[in-house]
């Protein structure tokens, strides 16, 4: 089984930017620079077949090159775990391409992803209480960043292991 997403990889001075946030709440299990990206699609646990069968669907997504930035932090809770976020503008251009990709993976045979897209970076997950949380957001609510160009969407394959998630991209799309 191959578990897979869809993303786009931030630059390493944006990745630069994000690592430096994070600090000041022990209880986060934080993103190393390796796992900061923008999932455009999590496809979860997948056979080769099908794997090959959505590679080839990414190839015919075309989409224009994106001018991306950072723009504001927040979080998704459920059930007292949850995640802390860096968002990315344009929303708009953004749920576009998602739209595309989705559309993809379906033609390649998988379910519909039926929760709303919210382009967004994540930079560090919890379990239980997280403490400190409201002032953290606060402190960072501002976030902003030079843009930068997205000139391609990877998909990628990871690998769980006790210390974290690994990433290796699998195939690579070009924007157009």
């Amino acid at each position: 089984m191959h578990r897979l997403f869809v993303a786009i990889r931030p630059p390493e001075t944006v990745r630069e930017q994000l690592l430096d946030l994070m600090e000041g709440m022990p209880d986060m299990r934080w993103q190393s620079d390796d796992q900061l990206h923008l999932t455009l699609r999590f496809i979860g646990e997948v056979e080769r077949p099908a794997a090959e069968d959505l590679a080839t669907a990414l190839q015919h997504v075309r989409f224009d090159r994106i001018s991306m930035a950072l723009d504001g932090v927040g979080k998704f809770e459920k059930h007292r775990n949850g995640a802390l976020w860096a968002g990315v503008t344009p929303r708009d251009q953004l749920k576009s391409l998602n739209a595309k990709v989705e559309r993809a993976c379906q033609s390649a045979g998988l379910e519909p992803e039926r929760r709303a897209y919210l382009p967004h970076i994540t930079l560090a997950r919890w379990k239980g209480k997280a403490h400190r949380l409201d002032a953290w957001l606060e402190r960072h609510g501002g976030l902003t960043s030079e843009p930068w160009e997205a000139e391609e969407f990877i998909l990628y394959e990871s690998q769980l292991a006790r210390e974290g998630a690994h990433y290796e991209a699998i195939e690579r799309f070009p924007l157009s």
